[in-house]
């Protein structure tokens, strides 16, 4: 799997906006390349608020122009998203200008999508049981078995990641909130 590293304060920054990372989350949905206005359509949003956002995106690697199509004399352009592992450069670990800019983002992006999860979870709830389910382990193992499990989870739900073809009526989206965390010690 490939991995993108970022090292630089302007990289971090334009990566840990909350609203990019629905972008980037509406691309992944996508599982193909997509346009701004499509994105949009999506999020309810203008077009050119989120391509805004996608210049940044591109600017650092995250996403990709890979096809312009002409459509009824205005040019499409397609965008692919990065699909590996995204890391904060080791070098900014230390740095607490950038741990507190992260750790903001983070927190923020936790609250807006654990809210969304909380709401779909209760409304779901209350509708049909049978189609939610919370889970909530502690796993014990070592910092190199995480590792794998992390990233055989992330190959499970591959598959899933994008629409597929299914038929209309067993047609159904999921929404998974998973949190992997270490306890302190």
């Amino acid at each position: 799997m490939d991995v993108k590293v970022l090292s630089t304060t302007e990289e971090i920054k334009i990566y840990s906006d909350p609203y990019r990372l629905r972008i980037l989350h509406v691309f992944r949905r996508f599982g193909k390349p997509a346009t701004v206005k499509e994105i949009a359509d999506e999020l309810g949003e203008l077009p050119a608020k989120v391509h805004y956002h996608v210049k940044k995106l591109e600017k650092i690697g995250l996403l990709t122009l890979v096809n312009t199509k002409e459509i009824n004399g205005i040019i499409a352009k397609y965008y692919a998203v990065f699909s590996g592992e995204i890391e904060i450069g080791k070098k900014h670990t230390e740095n607490a200008e950038i741990q507190e800019v992260v750790k903001g983002e983070n927190v923020q992006h936790l609250n807006e999508l654990f809210d969304r999860h909380k709401t779909n979870y209760v409304e779901r709830t209350s509708e049909d049981a049978s189609s939610v389910q919370l889970f909530n382990r502690t796993l014990y193992m070592t910092e190199a078995e995480a590792k794998v499990l992390q990233q055989e989870m992330v190959r499970l739900c591959e598959p899933y990641f994008s629409k597929r073809k299914v038929k209309e009526k067993e047609k159904a989206s999921y929404d998974l909130f998973a949190s992997f965390v270490r306890n302190p010690d």
